[in-house]
């Protein structure tokens, strides 16, 4: 069992806070551009592509945490 405060789990809590700030930035952007969308009457077409980069984003998201737990099954 590794330290409390060992380099691996430090190099994971960090990865684990830029997740956490992708997810925010993420889903603050998206509500942003879909607000900012529909006030100036930008097409549909263009805010579903706002809708693809959001998922895109949160795909991320989800593969950067799947990383962090195939890294921490090997401790």
């Amino acid at each position: 069992m590794a330290a409390p405060h060992s380099e691996g789990n430090e190099a994971g809590a960090r990865k684990g806070r830029q997740i956490a700030l992708l997810i925010a930035a993420t889903g603050l952007i998206w509500i942003g551009a879909q607000f900012l969308g529909m006030a100036l009457g930008i097409s549909h077409r263009w805010l579903a592509l706002v809708d693809l980069m959001a998922l895109a984003g949160f795909v991320l998201a989800l593969v950067m945490t799947f990383q962090i737990w195939r890294a921490r099954q090997g401790n």
